[in-house]
């Protein structure tokens, strides 16, 4: 037992949040490694993409690894960007709007896109316009994955980013030396506080995350049927 736990007796209970807590921030992050490297899988199969996939760095930081999954969303992002330009470029103004109007029905949207997709990527398949459909020009790109990559910023620059991944299996006290270097009341308040806020967020941003690319996934599967 840690000299503080004499007093302040409701630290042991303490540790045990901030462990918990901690895991909880670790299957977020591996969730959206994977999320991430499921988008990427579809980007290269469908929209000729060349993008590496990620792997969660067991040995490093949390700050380390949300700033892998950031430099992979803004590669993403880039490539986006480019099938975007290119769109713009081949349709007429009118049939590019139409892609960015949210009132306009999902069929109607890939249905103009399939008219130059092709000359686009050179060759391209029905679920190649659905996913630029799904990606290009609308929130997915502009609010879910930009919210994301905002928590995942805010989390890296908190207390918590200097903290190591693998920590818990080197026992719960080096998550506090990695904090503040003592474990008193005031710091493991300080810690689950910082935890609960930016899982709060994260968990909102990684799940809306999910979602879209799942939503992504299924689209492409109903184009090839």
């Amino acid at each position: 037992m840690a000299q503080s736990d004499f007093l302040y007796p409701e630290n042991p209970k303490r540790r045990q949040e901030v462990n918990r807590l901690h895991q909880q921030l670790l299957d977020c992050l591996s969730d959206s490694f994977h999320a991430t490297n499921k988008l990427v899988g579809v980007l290269n199969v469908h929209l000729g993409c060349t993008l590496a996939s990620i792997e969660m760095n067991r040995g490093g930081t949390i700050k380390e690894n949300c700033d892998l999954i950031i430099q992979a969303i803004v590669g993403i992002q880039k490539e986006l960007q480019k099938v975007d330009a290119a769109l713009k470029e081949k349709l007429e103004p009118t049939l590019y709007r139409k892609l960015q109007d949210i009132k306009e029905r999902e069929t109607e949207k890939i249905a103009i896109v399939q008219k130059v997709i092709s000359v686009i990527l050179g060759e391209a398949t029905s679920a190649a316009s659905a996913v630029a459909v799904k990606l290009v020009g609308s929130n997915v790109t502009t609010g879910i994955i930009s919210k994301l990559v905002t928590v995942l910023a805010q989390i890296g620059a908190s207390l918590l980013g200097s903290i190591g991944v693998a920590v818990l299996g080197l026992g719960i006290d080096m998550i506090f030396r990695a904090i503040l270097g003592a474990v008193e009341k005031t710091q493991l308040q300080a810690a689950i506080k910082s935890y609960e806020k930016h899982l709060v967020e994260f968990k909102s941003a990684s799940e809306k995350y999910h979602r879209a690319i799942a939503e992504v996934t299924d689209t492409v599967k109903r184009q090839m049927k």
